[in-house]
């Protein structure tokens, strides 16, 4: 058995039935498994406030396999950073043929990826700053020429800003680029952009307001997105009527060309001119007390409750089909 994706079944569900029993999909053992326990926790018993079968699953203690023999029959997704949010577990649940939450293979897997994300919607006229890949300490010269001082150093491919570093001196270049090295083979840097920060949610191909985050820290990392209690978050971001019309569209359209689908967030800094810049899109959002998607949603009046419905939801567009018996052209079961 395997999933398509069918936008023709996309729907409103009237009773937590409809869903049948739900595995929450939390943990996994990325570098962000403290977060995504937070956040699936957060869903999962929000599910059950609304009275949805909803029960624990977590990747990095049980195999995939036994969602089928648990009786699962969808979805929620709330895996992130690498082997949850980058199209690997997303690829296992096709095989499987059990509807799950949000993006799929191919949108996941670029958008985990920055590097790629940015040459993407570049491609597609949406702006993002200039980068330099830094494949070792060869490239260290060239990125201070091109970028200017001061720079941040990023990994391609993890989420939460784990491995980021400002860099402000040459000689800091090495250890930056180890820290972003150590959690992954693919580094760039980015310049040091002094504007604002926003982010976009998206649900349902719908763009959330907007909200700007200022924060005490050097940048908004790890503790500040999470634990940290005086970041500060503006929704409504204070942006104009056509400025946030326009940071909606740029969004929704880097959405739509990386391929992501169901529901996400959308990262812009603004440069001196105010000009947005994409940062990153991610997939799977954090769902936690801090989380910025459940806050753009509440400015629309939608709670933490009917928001974890709604993302629940966007699993009903991928539909179980009958795969072919081996060795055959025909769908099992079905008559040559």
């Amino acid at each position: 058995m395997r999933l398509r994706l069918d936008r023709s079944q996309a729907r409103e569900a009237t009773a937590p039935a409809e869903f049948g029993k739900v595995a929450v999909l939390l943990g996994g053992s990325s570098t962000e498994r403290e977060i995504s326990l937070l956040s699936g926790k957060a869903v999962l018993d929000a599910l059950r406030r609304k009275g949805v079968d909803a029960h624990p699953f977590d990747p990095a203690t049980t195999p995939l396999a036994e969602l089928l023999r648990g009786g699962f029959e969808r979805a929620f997704v709330a895996l992130h950073g690498p082997g949850g949010e980058d199209g690997t577990v997303q690829g296992a649940l096709e095989c499987l043929g059990l509807p799950y939450t949000g993006c799929g293979v191919l949108g996941s897997a670029v958008c985990m990826d920055k590097l790629r994300t940015k040459r993407l919607v570049a491609a597609v006229g949406i702006p993002t700053a200039e980068v330099v890949v830094l494949a070792g300490p060869r490239d260290f010269e060239l990125a201070v020429e091109k970028l200017g001082l001061p720079m941040i150093v990023k990994p391609a491919t993890q989420g939460s800003s784990v491995g980021m570093s400002k860099v402000e001196r040459a000689q800091d270049l090495p250890q930056a680029y180890a820290a972003a090295a150590a959690t992954d083979d693919s580094v760039f840097a980015e310049p040091w952009i002094t504007g604002g920060e926003y982010t976009v949610g998206i649900l349902k191909g719908r763009a959330l307001p907007s909200i700007r985050i200022e924060t005490p820290n050097t940048f908004y990392d790890y503790q500040a997105k999470y634990f940290r209690d005086d970041t500060r978050y503006f929704c409504p971001s204070g942006l104009s009527a056509e400025a946030e019309a326009h940071l909606a569209a740029l969004a929704q359209g880097a959405f739509a060309a990386a391929g992501a689908s169901g529901w996400g967030r959308v990262d812009f800094m603004m440069d001196r001119t105010g000009r947005p810049l994409l940062l990153e899109i991610n997939t799977v959002p954090g769902m936690t007390d801090h989380s910025l998607v459940p806050m753009a949603a509440k400015a629309t009046g939608v709670d933490f409750e009917t928001l974890c419905w709604r993302v629940l939801e966007t699993s009903f567009e991928r539909v179980p089909v009958v795969g072919l018996a081996p060795g055959s052209a025909t769908p099992a079961g079905q008559p040559g």
